[in-house]
C-alpha cells in the first residue's frame, strides 16, 4: 500500500486548550473511522515556549485495511511535516525556523495575533517583530497558508481559540474527515459546545472563502489576513483648523486634538493646534513646497499629542472608570449574563503622584519631605489601595479622582510637563527652520518619551539632554553632521534602557555625557550569624 500517514503539528501557547484541541481531533477521526495517533510535547509556559501536540492520520478507514493496523510516527521530522496550526504568529515563525515546514509540503495554519514576547515589551522602542515580515516568511517556506485573525474570531463566538482552530483545519481539506464528523465531537449539549460550534463555524468559513479566492489566481499566493475590528471613525477636524495645514496631515491632527479635547478640554487642545502652526511654519520656511510630505509636523502631530496627554492619577482614575473598559473586562473574561463578576483594582501612589496635582510650593515641600524620608533609609512613602471598580462605593471614588481634571492645570507636574515641552517645540522649531533634517531628527527624538514613572523621567532626561547640549553644539562640520548626531543619539537611547550607549554616543560627538544622578547610600549593619553547637 502507497499511503502514508497525514502528519499536522499543532502549537498552543499557556492557556489556549492545545489539549483540548487534540483530543478534538482524535475523536473526530476515531468518530470517522480513521486510525489516528497523537502525542504532546511539554514547552515551558508564558510565552518562551508553546507545548506542541504531533498526529498523524491514516487517510484509509478501518474498515478498508483488512485487519492491518498502520504504524504511525511519534515526532515531527522536519521537512516531513503536512501541517503546521498555529493561534500566534510569532510561535509560527518560530516552527518554520526549526526546519518543520517545508515550501513544497506543508500547509500553514496560523493567526495574524500577536501575544508579545517579554524581549519585545521590554525595549525603549516599538520592539514589536514587523508582522508583514512575519507574514513573508510564513509565505516562503509553505506549500500553502491560511492566516486568520484567530483573536478576532475567538472574541465574536465567545469560546476558546482552539475552536476556531478546529474549523480552520476542518475546512482546509488536508484531513479525510467530513464536517459533520468535526460537529459531531463537539456537540456534547453543553453550554460551552455551543459556542465551540459558533467558533468552529466562524473558523471553518474564513479558510473556506480564502480557499474559494485562491481558485482565482494563478499560483499558490497567500490571501491577506481577515481584517482586523473595524477602526473608529477618525474626527474631522474643524474647518478653520483643517484649512491651516495639508490635507495629508489632517487624519493625525484630528486624532491628536480628539484625543487631548478628552483629556483635558477644547482650550488645551488648541494650545496643541497652535504649537503644530509654530512647527508647521517652519517647515514651510525649509521646506515651502512639501516635497517631504510635511514630515516634521507629521511627526510632531503624533509624540506632541502624547506627551500633552501624560499619564497622573486623574488620568488613570478615568480609564479604569469608563463603561467602554466594564465591557471589555467582561469579553475578556467570557462572563454571561447570570455570572457575578468583581473587579479589583490595585493602586500605590506615592509622593509625586499627589504632589503633581498641588501648586509648585506645597508639591516642592511634600517631596523634600520624602526625600529626606529615603536618606534617612526609609521607603519612599506610598498608599497602597484596594478598590471594587465593579461596587457603587468604588467607582464613585474613581469618578470623583476623574473629576479632578479641572485642577489638573494649577499642578506642579502640569507646569513642569508644559515647561519641558516648550523647550523641545523650540528647538524642533529653529532646528527645521535653518535646517530641514536636523529638526526632523528632534521631532523624532519624542518617540523616547513613553511609559510612566522612572521610565518616563529617564526618556525625558535623554531627551532634553540631547537638546540642550547636541541640537545646539556648535563643533560640527555642518548641519547635515549635527543631524546624523542626532539619529545616532536617539537610536543610541533606545538600545538599551541604562543609558551606557547613548552615554557614549555622546562623548563621541563630542558632547559631554549625562550627569550622573546621586544615589543614597545606605549602611547596613552585618547581622551576626550564631554558631550551631
Amino acid at each position: 500500500m502507497t499511503q502514508q500517514p497525514i502528519s499536522l503539528l499543532v502549537c498552543a501557547l499557556g492557556g489556549e486548550g492545545g489539549g483540548v484541541l487534540t483530543e478534538w481531533l482524535v475523536e473526530t477521526a476515531r468518530h470517522a473511522g480513521y486510525p489516528v495517533q497523537a502525542t504532546s510535547i511539554p514547552g515551558v509556559a508564558q510565552r518562551t515556549g508553546a507545548t506542541t501536540y504531533y498526529l498523524e492520520f491514516f487517510p484509509v478507514p478501518h474498515n478498508e485495511l483488512g485487519g492491518k493496523r498502520p504504524v504511525l510516527g511519534l515526532y515531527p521530522v522536519p521537512g516531513r511535516l503536512d501541517a503546521l496550526l498555529s493561534s500566534e504568529l510569532l510561535e509560527t515563525v518560530r516552527q518554520i525556523s526549526l526546519g518543520h515546514a517545508s515550501r513544497d509540503r506543508t500547509l500553514v495554519l496560523t493567526s495574524s495575533a500577536r501575544a508579545l514576547t517579554t524581549m519585545e515589551k521590554m525595549q525603549m522602542g516599538d520592539g514589536r517583530r514587523d508582522a508583514q515580515g512575519l507574514m513573508q516568511l510564513v509565505a516562503a517556506h509553505s506549500r500553502a497558508h491560511h492566516i486568520l485573525d484567530m483573536a478576532e474570531l475567538t472574541r465574536q463566538a465567545g469560546t476558546i481559540v482552539s475552536a476556531v482552530m478546529l474549523g480552520s483545519i476542518a475546512a482546509s481539506g488536508l484531513l479525510p474527515m467530513k464536517r459533520e464528523d468535526y460537529e459531531h465531537v463537539l456537540q456534547d449539549g453543553s453550554g460551552s459546545a455551543k459556542a465551540s460550534l459558533r467558533g468552529f463555524a466562524l473558523g471553518y468559513e474564513a479558510v473556506q472563502a480564502q480557499r474559494t479566492q485562491a481558485q482565482y489566481i494563478e499560483q499558490v499566493l497567500a490571501p491577506k489576513p481577515q481584517a482586523l475590528a473595524p477602526v473608529e471613525q477618525v474626527p474631522a477636524l474643524a474647518a478653520d483648523v483643517a484649512q491651516g495645514f495639508p490635507s495629508v496631515l489632517h487624519e493625525l491632527i484630528a486624532l491628536g486634538h480628539a484625543r487631548l479635547v478628552e483629556y483635558q478640554g477644547a482650550s488645551y487642545a488648541r494650545l496643541y493646534i497652535e504649537r503644530l502652526q509654530r512647527v508647521l511654519q517652519a517647515e514651510r520656511t525649509s521646506d515651502p513646497q512639501g516635497t517631504r510630505g510635511w514630515a516634521v509636523t507629521r511627526e510632531m502631530a503624533r509624540w506632541l499629542a502624547l506627551w500633552m496627554a501624560f499619564d497622573d492619577i486623574v488620568r488613570v482614575a478615568d480609564l479604569k472608570s469608563r463603561a467602554s473598559r466594564w465591557q471589555r473586562v467582561i469579553g475578556e473574561v467570557k462572563a454571561g449574563e447570570a455570572d457575578l463578576l468583581k473587579l479589583y483594582d490595585h493602586f500605590k501612589p506615592g509622593v509625586p503622584e499627589f504632589a503633581a496635582l498641588l501648586p509648585q510650593g506645597p508639591a516642592n515641600r511634600l517631596l523634600a519631605w520624602d526625600r529626606k524620608r529615603v536618606l534617612a533609609g526609609k521607603t519612599p512613602w506610598a498608599l497602597p489601595l484596594k478598590i471594587g471598580t465593579h461596587s457603587v462605593f468604588g467607582m464613585l471614588a474613581l469618578r470623583g479622582l476623574a473629576s479632578l481634571r479641572w485642577l489638573r492645570p494649577h499642578g506642579s507636574r502640569y507646569a513642569t510637563e508644559q515647561q519641558l515641552i516648550e523647550q523641545w517645540l523650540v528647538a524642533v522649531v529653529q532646528g527645521t527652520a535653518r535646517h530641514w533634517a536636523t529638526g526632523h531628527e528632534i521631532a523624532l527624538c519624542g518617540r523616547l518619551i513613553k511609559g510612566y514613572g522612572s521610565t518616563n523621567e529617564r526618556g525625558k532626561d535623554n531627551l532634553l539632554h540631547v537638546v540642550q547640549h547636541l541640537a545646539p553644539a556648535t563643533h560640527f562640520a555642518d548641519d547635515a553632521a549635527r543631524a546624523a548626531a542626532i539619529a545616532a543619539a536617539r537610536q543610541a537611547a533606545l538600545a538599551d534602557d541604562a543609558g551606557k550607549t547613548l552615554d557614549q554616543t555622546l562623548v563621541q560627538h563630542g558632547v559631554p555625557a549625562r550627569p550622573v544622578k546621586p544615589q543614597p547610600i545606605r549602611w547596613v549593619r552585618k547581622p551576626h550569624l550564631q554558631k550551631t553547637p
